[in-house]
């Protein structure tokens, strides 16, 4: 994979330059569904850590991860007539792709989300051999698993399955959101749709053991974040406060 697809940042603090760095690399994942504010939290997070000195590699699932993913866009487009834009409060898209619900749909990604977590065990492997501080992913594994119809057994045990395959990320965000709020920031899909996305995230939480961060604004939800992450640095961590917004 090559590094010119990966956003990674670098900068050191000169104060902090010779602190002591982590044995091994963070591994973070952030999950959510579209308009809960993910991309929000981790460019804040980025932003703190590399003002701390750490050097934070950040992976976009779909790019850096997704099999055969050029097709598979390509495939969403053609076929199912999603218009492939990302929705904007001033602009709404009409997507059509995971919220499709065809049997055949579901069955072919049963397929393609296994190709997925066999690449995604690669590409963490070999990221966890690079000297990185932390490694952050936008969207995991989850993200694909939520798109599953979960409630059923057989799709259950297969979801155990692809989580047993992948490597668990040290902590996994599910920045959870209300509907009404992540649709009116990120109109794309339906919002009968973005209910039934969001029961199956909760559901996976408690499968895959994801690190829930509730519906609350920037700050609060920042914060919250901080706060799970500073126990795993060997330095500080100089973001917002993380005790004056959300109790211990």
């Amino acid at each position: 994979m090559p590094d010119a697809v990966q956003s990674s940042i670098s900068m050191k603090n000169k104060n902090t330059s010779q602190a002591p760095r982590p044995a091994a690399p963070l591994l973070l994942s952030f999950s959510g569904m579209d308009g809960s504010g993910k991309s929000t939290q981790i460019e804040q997070l980025c932003s703190d850590l590399a003002n701390s000195g750490f050097t934070v590699r950040r992976m976009e699932f779909w790019n850096n991860v997704v099999a055969f993913s050029s097709l598979r866009a390509d495939f969403s487009r053609r076929v199912l007539q999603s218009d492939g834009e990302v929705g904007r409060p001033d602009r709404p898209a009409q997507r059509n792709d995971k919220n499709a619900r065809k049997w055949y749909l579901i069955a072919g990604r049963h397929v393609l989300y296994l190709f997925d977590a066999i690449k995604l065990r690669r590409v963490v492997n070999r990221l966890l051999t690079r000297e990185t501080d932390v490694i952050i992913f936008d969207r995991y594994i989850y993200d694909q698993l939520a798109t599953l119809p979960l409630e059923q057994s057989f799709t259950n045990r297969y979801a155990n399955f692809i989580l047993k395959l992948v490597p668990k990320p040290h902590i996994s965000f599910l920045i959870d959101a209300v509907p009404e709020v992540a649709r009116a920031r990120k109109p794309e899909y339906p919002l009968d749709f973005m209910h039934r996305y969001r029961k199956a995230y909760l559901r996976l939480s408690t499968i895959a053991g994801l690190t829930v961060i509730p519906p609350l604004n920037i700050e609060e939800a920042h914060s919250a974040i901080s706060r799970e992450i500073e126990p795993r640095l060997q330095h500080p961590f100089t973001g917002n406060d993380l005790t004056s917004i959300v109790p211990a």
